[in-house]
């Protein structure tokens, strides 16, 4: 019987040295050595004998700081216990502000930060748009991210639920006509809200025409034009008979497309064929929380998909309705300008990486005493080796980054001071890679409430690089309640989205960002949309993203983004920012601190089994794929059956919820465990048409739930929960995954 982790702090299974190798006193995995100097290497300007000397150098220098900050977590974290412990319940808001105060965990707000990053892209500088997040080790999604840059508005909406299904307007497996309509008719709409004709409706064009200035003829006869002229951007094909016409609208384009012979445009009186979205303007290429990567082996084939797409040879062979075909990175769009020149336009999204935080340790590199080292300055390192052919632009690879520029995105800092450490790896990697001082620029997550607290501070330490910052409402939802754990009991996790807390956390993202001048230098982003299969309800719903003054926000496939991207035509951004900062600082800090515990725990037992359940089956779903198959981030679909997005943040609020109210005694630790027993038949019947799943529950009498190491994983997450660093899941993903390759030989 494997018995439960007890200290979640990063743990390995053992190592076998043999498959490492020396560089200075540290032992790297030798698949790992073997991909930097025969693939990645060669791609980069950097002597073999200089990047490895750096790479011990850059462990040696800074493993030790990693500890200390890990350390100040765990001191900070034990303070805010014992005053919980002293003072249960709600606290005194400003007795409690300054006991924070007093332990260094909240700052006074440093006054007059202004961004200085220099030479960031305009996709991040001055466009405001969807911004996808991608598995790195999945590169068939990665390349299809990369190239949902433009998207067809047709396709989303006939595929989606965004249009009814009722009165005949089935999708079935042929063009539905009545469906086709529909689409049609929604997609005029847009094109009148969004570059609307000078008189009359898109709707009632029968003709278009290009050439110097646009041109639509209307049923009536009549000839118009646009509304804003300058909308009018350019067109592919012959000026009296276009392919394409290009339109432009807060800074986004929009395509509308023409071949009277498809089977849509031969219905079409215009014989428009589609109307195509510049959707995912920028993607996130993640190394984090969408994917399960836990040794060696696994960081190289990130690392190996990472490089492909920067030097622009990913490729993957792909099947669909029987037929099998190469996908790979689109290139540059080019366009016939009004005034008869030529243009092009970036036919890919610009790609951002994300590394992991600092909380992490890989076995890929070890120290003198064969402990793991940070796996964050492992990703520092080698992200950024790989990402340099995409520093340099030609016509068979248009560059990741028209300013050679890259961009990180580091998850899970606490505070000011890992936000500095995190500036100083970089600063030292470029000195290894040869690069000027701040090309690689900072992507901060406001996704622990350290952090949050202190944002304006953690601007200021990465003032020359930083060109994100977001608000992660899923990690910080469940950081706001391991942080508060000892307080009392929290409210039910629906409730979660109109706590006071959160309300203001959502202003105050967009309130720092604003005041500390990133408009024209770094996006303002907001949180993922989970829920894949209800499109309607996103288009309803995600528009208020931009009405934040949100530059940017995520969505979890390109067909999201297409429809995400219309919100973007309906709402000029930066005018909307302008609008907030008239306003003033909206958040308080004590709205912000307020601790979303339950008035009172009188919910009856169905009430309590239900939000139960509903957990345990969530973490289940999630986990059996994380450990067996290696998916860090999949559809799973939930008590209900309806498919949301997981990864480890949603996993995380859940382990941590049920990790509360099993220390507040509003659920036993054998209630919980009683019901992961019972979700594990629902999951187990919700995979079984996957034939390489293996089923939870026992067999047999003689077989034990203990059996199923992913079930096993289940239960620490919510057991150990109090226990795991800022109630983070991947120590015990980790732990676990390694569990189950050594238990099955997977290498």
């Amino acid at each position: 019987m494997t018995t439960p982790i007890t200290n979640p702090r990063p743990v390995t299974t053992p190592i076998t040295i043999e498959t490492h190798e020396p560089v200075g006193n540290l032992m790297v995995d030798s698949r790992l050595v073997e991909f930097i100097n025969e693939e990645a290497l060669p791609l980069a300007p950097v002597a073999r004998e200089r990047f490895w000397e750096g790479f011990a150098t850059l462990f040696n220098q800074f493993s030790e700081d990693n500890r200390a900050l890990l350390e100040e977590r765990d001191r900070l974290q034990g303070a805010i216990d014992g005053y919980h412990q002293e003072h249960p319940g709600v606290p005194d808001p400003t007795a409690y502000q300054q006991f924070l105060r007093d332990i260094g965990y909240l700052h006074d707000e440093p006054t007059r930060v202004w961004a200085r990053t220099h030479h960031v892209d305009e996709e991040i500088a001055q466009m405001s748009g969807p911004q996808l997040v991608v598995p790195i080790t999945n590169l068939r999604f990665s390349i299809n991210a990369a190239n949902a840059r433009w998207g067809s508005l047709y396709d989303a909406l006939y595929g989606t639920d965004a249009i009814s299904e009722q009165d005949g307007a089935e999708p079935g497996r042929a063009y539905n006509p009545v469906r086709g309509e529909r689409v049609i008719a929604w997609a005029r709409g847009f094109l009148d809200r969004a570059v609307p004709l000078s008189s009359g409706s898109h709707a009632d064009v029968v003709e278009y025409r290009a050439g110097r200035n646009f041109k639509a003829k209307l049923t009536s006869g009549e000839v118009v034009g646009l509304t804003d002229k300058d909308a009018y951007a350019g067109y592919r094909g012959s000026p009296d008979a276009p392919t394409g016409i290009l339109l432009k609208n807060n800074g986004l384009h929009i395509e509308i497309q023409f071949d009277a012979e498809s089977p849509v445009g031969k219905t079409d009186m215009a014989g428009v064929s589609d109307v195509v979205m510049e959707a995912a303007i920028t993607t996130i290429m993640d190394f984090e929380d969408s994917v399960a990567m836990v040794d060696g082996p696994d960081k190289v084939i990130g690392y190996r998909n990472w490089l492909a797409l920067n030097d622009g040879t990913a490729s993957e062979e792909m099947e669909k309705g029987g037929r099998t075909f190469t996908r790979t990175l689109s290139p540059h769009l080019s366009f016939t300008t009004p005034d008869f020149s030529t243009m092009e336009l970036n036919g890919r999204s610009l790609m951002l990486c994300r590394n992991v935080g600092h909380l992490m340790t890989t076995p890929a590199v070890l120290d003198e005493q064969g402990r793991e080292l940070p796996e964050g300055i492992l990703d520092a390192l080698v992200t950024s080796l790989c990402a340099l052919p995409g520093l340099k632009s030609n016509d068979e690879n248009p560059s990741a980054s028209q300013n050679a520029s890259i961009y990180i995105v580091k998850p899970k800092q606490h505070g000011a001071d890992e936000v500095a450490f995190t500036s100083r790896v970089f600063a030292e990697v470029e000195d290894i890679l040869g690069l000027e001082r701040n090309t690689i620029k900072m992507g901060i997550m406001d996704e622990e409430r350290r952090t949050t607290v202190n944002l304006m501070a953690c601007i200021e330490q990465a003032v020359d690089r930083i060109i994100f910052i977001n608000t992660g409402f899923l990690d910080r939802t469940g950081d706001e309640i391991h942080t508060s754990m000892a307080a009392g009991p929290m409210i039910r996790k629906a409730e979660m989205k109109s706590a006071t807390w959160m309300k203001n956390y959502e202003d105050w993202n967009v309130d720092v960002g604003l005041a500390a001048h990133l408009p024209g230098r770094a996006q303002i982003g907001k949180g993922m949309w989970a829920m894949t299969e209800l499109m309607a309800d996103m288009l309803e719903t995600k528009g208020a993203h931009p009405l934040a003054g949100a530059s940017t926000a995520w969505v979890p496939s390109p067909t999201g983004a297409t429809l995400h991207a219309t919100h973007y035509h309906e709402v000029d951004v930066r005018e909307r920012q302008e609008d907030i900062m008239k306003q003033g600082r909206r958040a308080t800090l004590e709205g912000l601190l307020t601790i979303p515990l339950a008035p009172a725990t009188d919910w009856t037992k169905d009430e309590r089994r239900n939000e139960v359940d509903n957990s345990c089956q969530s973490i289940l779903g999630y986990v059996v794929r994380w450990i067996e198959q290696g998916v860090g981030c999949s559809k799973v679909p939930d008590i209900s059956d309806v498919a949301l997005m997981e990864d480890r943040a949603t996993c995380r609020i859940s382990s941590q919820m049920l990790a509360n109210w099993i220390r507040h005694d509003v659920v036993s630790a054998d209630f919980v465990v009683d019901s992961l027993k019972r979700m594990a038949k629902v999951v187990d019947q919700q995979n079984a048409g996957d034939p390489s799943y293996l089923p939870v529950t026992p067999s047999d009498s003689e077989g034990s739930f203990e059996d199923s190491i992913a079930w096993l994983a289940a239960r620490d997450l919510v057991l150990e929960g109090t226990k795991s660093p800022s109630g983070y899941t991947e120590p015990i993903l980790h732990a676990r995954r390694r569990e189950f390759k050594a238990r099955h030989g997977l290498v």
